[in-house]
């Protein structure tokens, strides 16, 4: 079991990839906005967080390399989670500092799986 924060301002997707996480097990803290999952990581490091990539006041991007900079943070796998799906988005995801880049819609399956994988690296 591992514990992993989620981080989306829509509260469906929110509670759809909490569910999902915790149907396999883990233990899952999930907060609406890029500065709440800042201050959550920094208060009890996850093993892993997926950070919606556009939210109110700080932006998941902006939040990753926050991450990235604190070194007893900076090895921390992120996968962003958007429904910006272009490939310069996800250049832009993946050079902030992000270890995986998942579009909206997307298989909850499909993620999960993602997060097993980052997790079992």
């Amino acid at each position: 079991m591992a514990h992993i924060l989620v981080a989306d301002d829509d509260v469906d997707i929110r509670e759809l990839v909490e569910f999902k996480l915790s149907m396999l097990g883990h233990e899952v803290v999930a907060v609406a906005d890029g500065t709440s999952a800042v201050e959550e990581v920094r208060r009890r490091r996850p093993d892993l967080a997926v950070l919606d990539v556009m939210m109110p006041g700080m932006s998941g991007l902006e939040a990753v390399r926050v991450i990235r900079e604190d070194p007893d943070l900076n090895d921390l796998p992120v996968i962003l989670l958007t429904a910006r799906a272009q490939e310069s988005d996800r250049e832009t995801g993946l050079g902030s500092g992000a270890d995986d880049y998942v579009t909206k819609p997307f298989s909850p399956r499909e993620l999960a799986s993602r997060v097993e994988a980052l997790l079992n690296r």
